[in-house]
């Protein structure tokens, strides 16, 4: 009965120690497929978030500009409608004596 007692002792302490050598393996394997997965984006020349919500909220600000300048404009040619074009002022011209 002690002998089947070691026995059973050896396999679980084997199966931790392999399972602990796994463990071991799993986060190499993650270690370098993470670096492989960094140096394919780092090639990629991909931007980051913060870059592409910063051109977002500039976009969008230029979108608003833009609908501002477009009103702005609408107005001074309904204004340009109403009034009556200005005549030119005549000058007169001066001979110049040499």
């Amino acid at each position: 009965m002690q002998s089947q007692n070691r026995f059973f002792d050896d396999i679980a302490r084997v199966a931790g120690g392999a399972a602990g050598a796994l463990s071991g393996v799993r986060g190499e394997i993650e270690a370098r497929l993470r670096g492989q997965l960094e140096r394919i984006l780092a090639g990629m020349d991909l931007v980051s978030r913060e870059e592409f919500e910063a051109v977002k909220a500039m976009a969008a600000k230029a979108r608003e500009e833009q609908k501002d300048l477009h009103r702005r404009i609408a107005e001074l040619e309904a204004r340009d409608k109403r009034t009556p074009p200005r005549q030119p002022r005549r000058t007169s011209k001066k001979s110049v004596i040499p």
